[in-house]
């Protein structure tokens, strides 16, 4: 399973600020004001030997019993804690209480001492001897120094999760596994025990009927498959039970340790933020994936164009994805997934030739040519398969870094129509050859010295 590291600290110490170095997004808000985070975000870190799962916390300071409780129940879900303190501001009696808190927890525990690029790192984090814990680190994440140095440390304080977190997800005798996610009520262990042909899970309206992640190996066609069933993740304001509280690290483990995920979505909530953000991570790990809209049957005309619309505008870069409209309690639709997800994982999966690849991005370039960089025209030669699972598509040209946002996905666009590449994410990689002759002035031969002397003396003249 994925470790989980937990920044916990006073408010305003930088929390949010390494949270966005280590995930590589901006999603968690930072400004230079205390209590600006209050609940737990979470987020898959990109920093370091192997992933693992990131969360965010609210500052502690006493004031907000919500703020408290959010993080209470991080440092219960974390595997190793990040202890963050401003060398601005020194060792206070807030990071003395908060120590204290922490070693009674009896987790491992790194001393982050954070902003220290304005004084020398070594004196900055001196004084915080004091707080009892181990040797001090000392980093600045708004210049990304010490950071790299600080997760390294951590996973080797965590041997034992490396073997599994760089492990790629199993596929032998256990067959393709397929996640299940979704928020609570949609129908996850109903399709499952649909697909099953038995009551294997158990089912009810209540939201939260499931509180972790099973597995069910099954076989359908004489293939083998092994279906995650995972806790329904909803809102954090929502969540009062303790044993929910570890849903979105299940959640988030089990898409990691997946071949492909199967998002069910209900047809009659219709498309929720918790349904883009469960999509957001399933984009980050690169998953295959399809789209079941359950609940379809007993919908009318009108609200089923009405949901179509939805899913077009809240989930429009699910373009690529399979998308089945089913019900799970009368079997209808059903049948198909099995295939939609053999397709997707086969996608995900090709090898794709390099002659093939250099032809459509020929034909596209041809099409619509690139835009022009401070007056040169970019230029892309040929493309090879540079990855699988997603496929990665490695474009070789020169000024590829200047490449716009635009121009790349109507390249990704172009290689998924001609490829037929459905039920999987598309990466595209740019690399610019090395100039031989960068830097370096050729020299003039004697003749040539001659003719710009003549110039440069009758430039003279003329002026």
């Amino acid at each position: 399973m994925l470790p989980v590291l937990t920044l916990v600290g006073r408010p305003n110490v930088g929390k949010s600020t390494l949270f966005n170095r280590l995930t590589g997004t901006w999603d968690a808000l930072v400004a230079d004001f205390p209590g600006l985070t209050r609940d737990r975000r979470y987020g898959i870190g990109r920093i370091g030997p192997a992933p693992y799962v990131l969360i965010d916390t609210g500052g502690l300071s006493g004031e907000s019993e919500g703020v408290e409780q959010q993080v209470a129940r991080a440092l219960e879900e974390a595997d190793y804690l990040l202890f963050l303190v401003d060398a601005r501001d020194g060792c206070t009696g807030a990071d003395l209480e908060i120590a204290a808190r922490l070693r009674r927890m009896g987790k491992p525990i790194a001393l982050v001492v954070n902003k220290t690029d304005r004084a020398d790192p070594a004196l900055a984090a001196a004084e915080f001897h004091t707080l009892g814990l181990d040797e001090p680190l000392p980093i600045a994440a708004t210049r990304n120094q010490g950071v790299t140095r600080l997760i390294e440390r951590v996973f080797e304080a965590l041997p034992e999760t490396r073997p599994e977190t760089t492990a790629t997800p199993a596929s032998g005798t256990s067959g393709t596994r397929i996640a299940v996610v979704g928020r609570p009520n949609v129908g996850k262990s109903t399709l499952i025990n649909r697909l099953l042909g038995e009551e294997r899970l158990v089912t009810c309206d209540a939201p939260g009927t499931t509180r972790d992640s099973i597995e069910v190996p099954f076989q359908h066609q004489g293939k083998p498959y092994t279906l995650i069933d995972t806790a329904g993740v909803r809102r954090r304001a929502r969540v009062r039970e303790t044993v929910e509280k570890f849903s979105v690290i299940k959640t988030l483990q089990a898409i990691a340790h997946a071949n492909l995920v199967l998002l069910v979505l209900d047809a009659r909530q219709g498309i929720g933020e918790q349904d883009a953000t469960l999509v957001t991570h399933i984009l980050e790990s690169g998953r295959a994936l399809v789209v079941a809209v359950n609940k379809w049957d007993g919908l009318t005309d009108a609200e089923r164009v009405h949901v179509r619309d939805a899913l077009d505008r809240r989930l429009g870069f699910l373009d690529f994805a399979g998308v089945h409209y089913i019900s799970a309690r009368h079997g209808s639709g059903v049948g198909r997934l099995p295939e939609a997800a053999d397709r997707a994982i086969a996608n995900a999966t090709r090898d794709l030739g390099t002659p093939e690849l250099t032809r459509i991005l020929t034909e596209a370039v041809q099409t619509h040519q690139p835009p022009l960089i401070r007056g040169r025209r970019i230029k892309l030669r040929y493309a090879h398969q540079g990855g699988r699972n997603p496929p990665i598509i490695v474009i070789h040209g020169n000024q590829t870094a200047a490449v716009p946002e635009g121009y790349r996905r109507y390249l990704a666009g172009c290689f998924r129509r001609a490829l037929d590449l459905t039920g999987t994410p598309l990466r595209l990689e740019f690399r610019t050859g090395t100039n031989p002759y960068e830097g370096r002035r050729n020299r003039l031969t004697p003749a040539q010295q001659r003719k710009r002397a003549r110039l440069r003396r009758y430039a003279g003249r003329k002026g």
